[in-house]
Formats: C-alpha cells, sequence, structure tokens
C-alpha cells in the first residue's frame, strides 16, 4: 500500500472514529513521507484517544513547527496551547507554562483579532481557581466564552461555559452554575465538538456534579458518556473516568457488585494510561464498596491504593476504623480531615461522617456543632442527595438527645429523599433510625416494622456489617473451632478457593463446612453468615 492509500485510509478512520485503524495509517503514511501539518493534528488526535499521550504529544510538536514553517501562526498557537496544557495537567509546570508563553508570544505579534485569544485565556480560568480567586476566574471564563460566541468556535464555548459554571458554583451561585454545565452539555451530546473536547468536557462536567452532590445529572450525563464511549470500541482515554463515574451512581443505585466490578476495571485502566489521582480515585470506589460489603482487609488494601496515588483516603478510611471498633482512631483521621479541609464542599462529606463517629465516640455536643456546620453547607449549595444526608445526620443528633420525637419528622423526610433518589442503602440507614424512635416512643410493632425492612435490603445489597449491627438470634451457635475459621474468612470476603488455599483443605470440605454453618446459624446466605462473624467479634480488626 502506497503513502495515498494510507493517508486516505487514515483520514476514513478518523472520521468514522476508528481510532487504531486511523492511529496505524497515519503513521505508515508518515514513515513514507512525512505528514502535512493538518494531518500531524489527526494523528495526534488519534494517538490521545489511544491514551498515546507521547506520540500525541510529537505529533502536535512537529505540526506547530510545520504551521511556524508555513508562516501559519495562529494554526501553529492552536497546538502549542493543548501541547502546554496537556504538560501543565501532567505536573510538569516548567515545560507546560513554557509552551503556553509560546502561544501567547506568537499571539502578541499578530495585528489582528483571533480565537486563538480565548483558548490562551483557559488556563488562567485554573490559575485563578488554585489561588482560591473564583471572582477572576469566572470573568476570565466569561471573557473566554464572549471570544468563542464572536468567532464560532463550538470548543471554545464549551471549554469557558463549563469551566465558568464551576467557578459560579465555588461561589455559591449554584443555579447559574448548573445551568451552564447543561447548555456545554448540550454541543457535547449533538457531537459539535472536537473528539478531545468532547471526551474533557464530558468528564468534567460529570464529576463537577458529583462534587457538588448533583446526582439526577452525573447520572444522565454518565448514561450518555458510557454510549459515547461504546461508539468507539478502539477508544481508552476517558474510559477509566467513564467506568468511576459508573461505579459511583451504580453503588447508590445498589447495585453493589457491578459497582465493585467497574471500579476495579477502571482502576486497571487508569493506572495503565498513568492518570495517577484518577486511578486514585477508583480504588477509594473500591474501598468504600468493599468496606460497605464487609470485606475490610480488602477495604483497607483500597483505600492504602488510593493513598499511594494520591487520593486523600477520608472520610472512608475513618469508617472503616469505626467499624473494626477503633473510635480512637476513627476521630482522629476524621479530625485531621477536616483541619486540612476548607472547601465546604469537600468538608459536607466529611462532615457527615465526622457526625457518625462523633455519635459513636459519645461526643454529642461535638456532633451537633458538625451537624450544624453541615446543615449550612447543605443551605449554601441546595442539592438534594445533600439535604437527605443532613435529615440522616440531624435525625441522628436528636436521638442521642433523647428526643424521639423531633428525630422521627426530619428522618422520615430523609427516607423520602432517599426513596426518591432510588437509594436504597441510604434509605434502609435511615429507617435502622427511624426504628430507634419509634421505640423510644413506646411504638415497638412501627419499630419492628422499620427494622424488617431495613433488614431485607441489607441482606439484598449484602451489606453484612449493617446486618451485624441489627443483631443475629444469640441462640445460633454452637460452632465447630474449625467451622469458626471457615466463618472467620468468609466475613474477610475469601471465595471458597481461597478457603480451602488458606486452611489446606479441599473445596468439597469447605463447602460442607458452609453448610453445616449456615445450618447451625439459622442463615442462607454467606453475607447473613458474615453478619453474625462482625456480630460476634470473630472477624480480627487491625
Amino acid at each position: 500500500m502506497n503513502t495515498v492509500d494510507d493517508l486516505r485510509r487514515g483520514r476514513e478512520a478518523f472520521a468514522q472514529r476508528a481510532w487504531k485503524d486511523a492511529f496505524e495509517s497515519l503513521v505508515r503514511a508518515d514513515e513514507i513521507e512525512r505528514l502535512a501539518p493538518e494531518d500531524l493534528e489527526l494523528l495526534g488526535v488519534a494517538a490521545f484517544m489511544l491514551a498515546r499521550e507521547e506520540d500525541f504529544m510529537s505529533a502536535l510538536e512537529r505540526a506547530h513547527r510545520g504551521y511556524s514553517d508555513d508562516g501559519r501562526e495562529l494554526r501553529a498557537v492552536r497546538c502549542a496551547f493543548w501541547i502546554g496544557t496537556t504538560l501543565l495537567l501532567r505536573g510538569e509546570h516548567a515545560q507546560g507554562g513554557g509552551w503556553l508563553g509560546r502561544a501567547q508570544r506568537l499571539l502578541d505579534r499578530q495585528e489582528t483579532d483571533a480565537v486563538e485569544r480565548g483558548y490562551v485565556l483557559v488556563p488562567a480560568i485554573f490559575r485563578h481557581e488554585a489561588a482560591g480567586d473564583f471572582d477572576t476566574a469566572a470573568a476570565v471564563a466569561a471573557e473566554a466564552a464572549e471570544i468563542a460566541e464572536r468567532f464560532g468556535d463550538a470548543d471554545l464555548l464549551a471549554l469557558a461555559l463549563h469551566a465558568r459554571g464551576w467557578m459560579l458554583i465555588k461561589l455559591g451561585r449554584v443555579e447559574e452554575g448548573l445551568a451552564l454545565f447543561d447548555e456545554a452539555m448540550v454541543s457535547v451530546v449533538a457531537g459539535e465538538l472536537s473528539p478531545v473536547v468532547t471526551g474533557i468536557v464530558y468528564c468534567a462536567v460529570i464529576l463537577y456534579c458529583q462534587q457538588v452532590y448533583e446526582v439526577r445529572r452525573a447520572g444522565e450525563w454518565t448514561a450518555a458518556l458510557s454510549r459515547w464511549c461504546e461508539q468507539q470500541p478502539d477508544l481508552i482515554s476517558f474510559t477509566g473516568r467513564c467506568l468511576v463515574h459508573r461505579a459511583e451512581i451504580m453503588q447508590l443505585r445498589g447495585a453493589w457488585p457491578d459497582a465493585l466490578e467497574e471500579a476495579q476495571r477502571a482502576g486497571v485502566r487508569l493506572v495503565e494510561v498513568t492518570n495517577r489521582r484518577a486511578a486514585g480515585l477508583a480504588y477509594y470506589r473500591q474501598g468504600e464498596l468493599l468496606r460497605l460489603l464487609g470485606e475490610f482487609a480488602a477495604a483497607e488494601r483500597a483505600y492504602e491504593e488510593a493513598s499511594r496515588f494520591g487520593w486523600e483516603p477520608q472520610p472512608g478510611l475513618a469508617l472503616l476504623r469505626l467499624a473494626h471498633g477503633r473510635t480512637d482512631a476513627a476521630l482522629a483521621a476524621i479530625r485531621r480531615a477536616l483541619v486540612e479541609t476548607e472547601e465546604p464542599l469537600k468538608r459536607a462529606g466529611l462532615l457527615a461522617a465526622a457526625v457518625e463517629i462523633l455519635l459513636a465516640a459519645g461526643e454529642q455536643e461535638q456532633a451537633r456543632e458538625a451537624c450544624r456546620e453541615f446543615e449550612a453547607v447543605a443551605g449554601t449549595f441546595e442539592s438534594e442527595l445533600l439535604t437527605a444526608m443532613v435529615g440522616y445526620t440531624q435525625g441522628a443528633v436528636h436521638l442521642g438527645d433523647g428526643d424521639a420525637a423531633a428525630a422521627l419528622p426530619v428522618l422520615r423526610r430523609a427516607w423520602e429523599m432517599w426513596q426518591k433518589l432510588e437509594a436504597p442503602y441510604e434509605a434502609a440507614r435511615v429507617r435502622v433510625l427511624l426504628a430507634k424512635a419509634c421505640r423510644q416512643l413506646g411504638d415497638q410493632d412501627s419499630a419492628a416494622l422499620e427494622l424488617d425492612a431495613a433488614r431485607g435490603t441489607f441482606e439484598e445489597l449484602g451489606a453484612a456489617p449493617d446486618l451485624a449491627r441489627l443483631g443475629v438470634p444469640s441462640e445460633a451457635s454452637g460452632l465447630s473451632e474449625r467451622e469458626v475459621e471457615v466463618l472467620r474468612l468468609v466475613a474477610a470476603g475469601r471465595s471458597n478457593k481461597e478457603i480451602a488455599a488458606e486452611l489446606v483443605i479441599s473445596e468439597h470440605t469447605v463447602a460442607r463446612h458452609l453448610q453445616n454453618i449456615f445450618a447451625k446459624l439459622r442463615v442462607t446466605s454467606r453475607t447473613a453468615a458474615a453478619a453474625y462473624a462482625f456480630e460476634h467479634h470473630l472477624v480480627k480488626t487491625q
């Protein structure tokens, strides 16, 4: 095949988003005869979508030189912008700043206005954000959006709109910010943007929605991102982030095994493409799911990996310590995290966990103070999810005060909101508190109904620690020493094969022990058996 055939095939594959074929064809064409700058840009984008970042940078550097040699300096500016931005995102600030400085110098030589002046404003938005100057960041984003509209540049407009939206949210102007997200996403979903900008805006808007606890929007855009990724079988970039987002939505909806699988796939993918921070988030999500499932040793390892990749493993790790009964360690961890965290939205999740830990430690007044701060944050950002979370903490604090009458209406509203958000686990946790309130008021029948409903949900989800807290009949006992060993390993999340290897017995023997354990404990599942192990302190804490 000659250069013309390879070049034509590469261009056609690019148009069809067949990234592997596009990349390989353009590389073959380039080996025979050096590609023109325009085709080098195509090669660079194909490399980016395949997560071949070094090839992306090399192609754009060559395109930059080609445009400069041809006197097409504005196209050279565009290449320099993307090189500089990519380097900054990789943490290579000196080189990234150098390339952006080059872009600015080339622009300063131009006598006419150009849309590229808007592009070089984008990094400045995030510099102002890092400095905490959200007003200036929002103003710079507005300026970039105005330039984009004037020149009809859809890519720049989407980048500027979503960035301005996030700055407005940080300023407490949530509705305005979310409206800008929606506007940016219209062009994304309509396929009006370039491939790289499409992926960037998809992932950024979903992440921002999750950080502001806008779970409905996050779910809607995650579904759209999944469809976009599925349309490009060769795609590697953005897919790891997509899997993390999917895992978070699945967890909320109660599909925990599927969520864990997605989070594990995300971790592998993000490590492969050396996106360390996103990999940390993937491991943190694994830790959260494993903790909820009662697989504490595996959760510990996941939180450690999250930290290794630069992601703060709180409040999950503090809640794991609490589940182990190490209340002092949980208190120290959550207090340290709160001292380090100033941003209100980041404090929100920490405050929700802090209330739970403080109540467990008997620190009622401090729990009340944390709850009041949480209420203030939720009032500023007006999110259904935050409101539901606050309702749970308010109810817990009222119960700690012995005021069941105040707790009941707050908890009932929180339960209704969790139901509306289709979050079965959180709704079941509220029902446990409702049962306590009913019991305090002497209504034992209603308390039993609430607990039965919560227990059923926990069984379905596999929430072993929560089942353990509800208790298992004490008469369910009589296990042999070997059966206790097997039960401990079941509670630690081991498979029959793993148990057999650890105890040096056959899988058939493990299965027989499990049958005996189920019969003696009067349970029908591994989840319920694990719950018994947690309740009776058969699982070793760390």
